[in-house]
């Protein structure tokens, strides 16, 4: 309806009109109607691009959330582009230093790691860190942020000796900022468990995956995906240990709540299914 009234007024050809375009793709996107949002964000990149000036914000703004959007449709070459001019435009416009700008070489550098192209991804989550370490401060919750990504780009190349000094200091930025029950401390206890589970610390691992499960169960619900996770995580370990009457039961309770959350058909629950069948029973 407002993008309709703004083309009415205004114009197919006005920034107003392609502000509401923009909205309405968001809008879109957030319920995860890919094929809606996507020729609404471009229609009003289009705009931008020839009533404004070719290095506006708008135009970056827009330009960084139609990657996003090309980025989750597993569209990596058209994203790229997209992340790389916009960041340009961030440079230039609002400076090399600014959080917008680190924002911008978060997003590329997710980009390339979701590519496996760690060696492209490293350097602009490095930069990134830099900015947010010099205009928001060592505790800022940018930096747990940044600290993170840089973390689980560790992570994924199996440098649990590099990954693990990070995630502890997410985890300490993270409980003093945000306090012992946010969710995101949930998922940083899961981190830095799995370093210390592929590092062979399980008793650090069952500890906290412990606390991540009661976080997770007292904020977010006892049957909510993240909930699932943390059982199938620490059943795991439990499994890994031959504890099996510990695993067991926590087998059962994330089968059941991806069950009733994603069906029964959902390959999540498949992989859930197949990790109950295979937990020995024990006599």
């Amino acid at each position: 309806m407002a993008v309709s009234l703004s083309e009415a007024k205004l114009g197919m050809n006005d920034s107003t009109t392609a502000f509401s375009l923009r909205a309405l793709a968001w809008l879109y996107f957030s319920q995860g109607k890919y094929d809606k949002a996507e020729p609404l964000y471009e229609r009003a990149l289009v705009i931008y691009e020839k009533v404004l000036v070719s290095e506006h914000l708008s135009t970056a703004y827009t330009m960084n959330s139609l990657a996003i959007l090309y980025k989750d449709q597993g569209k990596y070459d058209k994203a790229e582009p997209l992340y790389e001019w916009a960041l340009a435009i961030h440079e230039k416009v609002s400076g090399s230093e600014h959080p917008d700008t680190a924002t911008c070489l978060i997003n590329l550098g997710v980009l390339y790691k979701v590519q496996s192209k760690y060696d492209k991804a490293k350097p602009l989550y490095e930069r990134a860190l830099a900015i947010h370490e010099k205009v928001s401060g060592s505790e800022h919750p940018n930096m747990a942020t940044c600290l993170n990504n840089l973390g689980a780009l560790y992570d994924e190349q199996g440098k649990n000796d590099k990954a693990e000094p990070l995630y502890e200091r997410v985890l300490a930025i993270r409980e003093k900022v945000l306090g012992t029950e946010h969710p995101f401390m949930a998922t940083t206890l899961q981190n830095l468990a799995n370093i210390y589970n592929n590092q062979g610390k399980y008793d650090k691992v069952e500890l906290l995956y412990e606390q991540a499960l009661t976080i997770n169960k007292k904020v977010l619900g006892a049957e909510r995906p993240e909930t699932a996770r943390t059982l199938y995580n620490l059943a795991f370990l439990y499994k890994r240990q031959n504890e099996y009457d510990k695993a067991k039961p926590l087998h059962k309770w994330a089968l059941a709540n991806q069950e009733k959350v994603l069906g029964s058909e959902h390959p999540h629950t498949a992989l859930f299914r197949e990790a109950l069948a295979r937990c020995p029973c024990t006599v």
